[in-house]
């Protein structure tokens, strides 16, 4: 955003911020409890400042430009850095704040714990809006960039100054329907590589840490196939004499669409399941509640910080 004569009014990062996130001007216009006038104003006064019309309409509604959508992450990034620097020291009056978190999670920690996540903000704080994000089948460093404020699931970020904390660790578990062919006996390992397979990968690999344990063995699966999310799996094998993998955390789930866990006979590494965020959020007293809102959603499990990256997980 370039400086005018007339000098740059940091508000405007802040309507930009709102702007560019609801889409929409009335909408906008809403959160920031300005009228619908007052907000195209000052849209108008953005799109002078940054020389692009930042907004544009497309059939019934408005979408950001291609350098809109290239700053959004930098200017979420200012704001949550001015919030944080006139927030520090101080406590956070929940009944009042009015925020949207953005949560990058997988889908498997969203089908599990967002429901429970969403009730306790609502009781706690009702000015809170949680915006989930699937993970993509690509990898963007969407916590620096300012796209997500809060990564939870099996964390494997390569951003060196992103805070990770180790919440539990998981172990994978088979999962079939009743009645499967596999569950009339001991399930052996080679009796496990013999069935047809199903892996869930949001991009889209067929080999995993069980093909690497299987292999010690000697023995190797057929993988007839993989989809991108793991509720998606479920209701494939559901319908299906296909195998599939799921963490210890989601088994009620698995069992309410009426499937069955097995142990697997194998030595397999455990899934260290965490959350992440950027630095700029240390001093956030908003964010941190929100971090303890996470905390204690998964099982007790050995807690720690590090600046580094995590572990990686199954195939993702």
């Amino acid at each position: 955003m370039r400086v005018t004569q007339s000098g740059l009014d940091l508000n405007l990062l802040v309507a930009l911020d709102v702007l560019l996130e609801e889409a929409s001007v009335s909408r906008a216009a809403a959160r920031m409890h300005l009228s619908e006038p007052a907000m195209s104003r000052t849209l108008g006064r953005i799109r002078k400042a940054l020389g692009d019309p930042v907004l544009v309409r497309a059939g019934r509604v408005m979408v950001p430009t291609p350098h809109a959508l290239a700053v959004q992450g930098e200017v979420r990034a200012v704001v949550d850095r001015a919030r944080a620097l006139f927030l520090t020291g101080t406590e956070v009056d929940l009944p009042t704040l009015t925020r949207t978190f953005t949560v990058l999670a997988n889908d498997a920690f969203t089908a599990v714990y967002a429901a429970t996540l969403f009730n306790r903000v609502t009781r706690e704080a009702p000015g809170v809006r949680l915006r989930f994000l699937s993970e993509s089948h690509v990898d963007v460093p969407a916590l620096r960039e300012g796209v997500a404020d809060l990564e939870l699931g099996v964390v494997d970020t390569r951003s060196p100054e992103v805070r990770v904390e180790h919440l539990a660790d998981e172990r994978m578990l088979g999962v079939v329907r009743h009645g499967h062919p596999l569950l009339r006996g001991p399930i052996t390992a080679r009796r496990f590589a013999a069935a047809e397979h199903l892996t869930a990968s949001r991009r889209g690999r067929l080999e995993g840490p069980v093909d690497t344990a299987l292999a010690e063995q000697g023995l190797s699966r057929r993988v007839v196939g993989s989809v991108g999310t793991f509720p998606a799996s479920l209701f494939v094998l559901r319908e299906s004499d296909l195998v599939g993998l799921m963490t210890s955390q989601v088994e009620p789930l698995a069992a309410a669409l009426g499937l069955a866990a097995f142990e697997i006979p194998l030595a397999l590494p455990p899934l260290p399941f965490g959350m992440a965020w950027h630095p700029r959020h240390d001093a956030d007293p908003a964010h941190a509640w929100l971090r303890a809102c996470a905390r204690e959603l998964v099982p007790a499990g050995p807690e720690h910080s590090t600046a580094g990256p995590e572990r990686s997980g199954p195939a993702r």
